[in-house]
């Protein structure tokens, strides 16, 4: 664990292939999508720790296709 983890405390997210106890009402049905699980119930958000590891301090770069790169004059 890093300097900065210690310092960031507690961080609920969701693990895949375990029981996951909802924060808000402690159930344990999900809802999964591709970077977050939601309960199924209280529809309580938790990020999943396979997308987080993936992510992590890396800014998130979109870029549009169909984006026009001329100035816009105000």
């Amino acid at each position: 664990m890093t300097y900065q983890q210690s310092l960031r405390g507690y961080h609920a997210v969701y693990r895949e292939h375990q029981v996951n106890h909802c924060p808000g009402c402690g159930r344990t049905h999900w809802i999964i999508g591709r970077v977050s699980a939601e309960c199924a119930f209280c529809t309580t958000a938790l990020p999943l720790a396979e997308a987080s590891m993936h992510s992590h301090n890396r800014p998130v770069v979109i870029q549009h296709k169909n984006r026009d790169h001329e100035a816009w004059a105000a």
